[in-house]
């Protein structure tokens, strides 16, 4: 119990920090995602892809919400049972350096950078996977995809059981990762929150030739398709901030683009639109439509 109350005292200060401008900019990570989400929505709103859609949409409220909920609030159990998990694993005489695979101390800093970031999304991309194909954890992951519109802050839009399902792979990621500095993680956060703001946005971004490398607003519009061909009906373009994997692994799929494709899934409609019932969406059972 000390265990777990230090821990949701320490990250309530880290918040509370944060918010007051006691944490310098560049590891600020609540005023960072302020700044990222409304210099996204700016472009939203001037030059929008989906012209017709609206700025204020019915379901921006909850939106938002989610974004500060899953990052933040959430945080403040979730950090405590880590601290559990840590401190028992200390206790069978282990140590992140127990895990490594690949020890990252003698390399340039930009190039940890870079494998840490590679690494991360790759493991991301396998959850992501994960997520939609094994029936258990697509009944929260349902959340995600019972947007009707996409917009920066769907980004965020997910149920609190995939916080326990995502961050211990970023864990496991740098602990196979020997030497790596922390401190840095940073930088990756920033650039992985841009990018996943960007795919959920309201704008027609490609990339153009690097298409193949980063994940993008249009492949990722299709993603939340409502319909998909048969062959790809678990799901396609999983990438988080790359696309690579998907075209490597051969479940990409990017049609004649339609902006104003059905987004969702059958039985969508079933989905509560408020966070209170959706918080325990996935806990009741539910069978995944069969796809003739």
């Amino acid at each position: 119990m000390d265990t777990f109350l230090n821990s949701f005292e320490n990250t309530l200060y880290w918040i509370l920090n944060m918010i007051s401008f006691q944490v310098n900019w560049s590891k600020n990570y609540f005023w960072g995602l302020i700044v990222i989400s409304f210099t996204i929505w700016m472009f939203e709103i001037f030059i929008p892809w989906r012209k017709q859609q609206k700025i204020f949409r019915k379901e921006l409220g909850l939106d938002l919400f989610y974004m500060f909920f899953n990052f933040f609030l959430f945080a403040l159990i979730i950090n405590g049972v880590y601290a559990l998990i840590g401190k028992k694993v200390h206790e069978y005489g282990l140590s992140m350096d127990s895990f490594t695979v690949i020890n990252l101390k003698e390399f340039n800093p930009i190039l940890q950078l870079i494998i840490f970031f590679l690494v991360s999304d790759f493991f991301q991309w396998i959850t992501h996977i994960t997520l939609h194909r094994v029936p258990f954890l697509w009944k929260f992951h349902q959340i995600h995809h019972s947007a009707k519109l996409m917009s920066f802050p769907v980004h965020f839009r997910y149920h609190w059981m995939e916080n326990i399902l995502y961050k211990p792979l970023k864990i496991l990621a740098i602990m196979l990762l020997g030497g790596f500095e922390p401190e840095q993680a940073y930088i990756v956060h920033f650039v992985a929150i841009t990018i996943g703001h960007i795919n959920h946005a309201n704008l027609k971004i490609t990339w153009g030739p690097f298409k193949y490398i980063f994940n993008n607003p249009v492949m990722h519009l299709y993603h939340h398709a409502y319909h998909l061909p048969t062959h790809k009906k678990h799901g396609v373009n999983y990438g988080i901030s790359l696309s690579v994997w998907d075209y490597i692994f051969r479940t990409n799929y990017i049609p004649e683009v339609d902006k104003y494709v059905k987004l969702g899934f059958e039985g969508d409609d079933k989905i509560p639109k408020t966070f209170e019932k959706q918080a325990w969406v996935g806990f009741k059972p539910y069978k995944r439509p069969k796809i003739e």
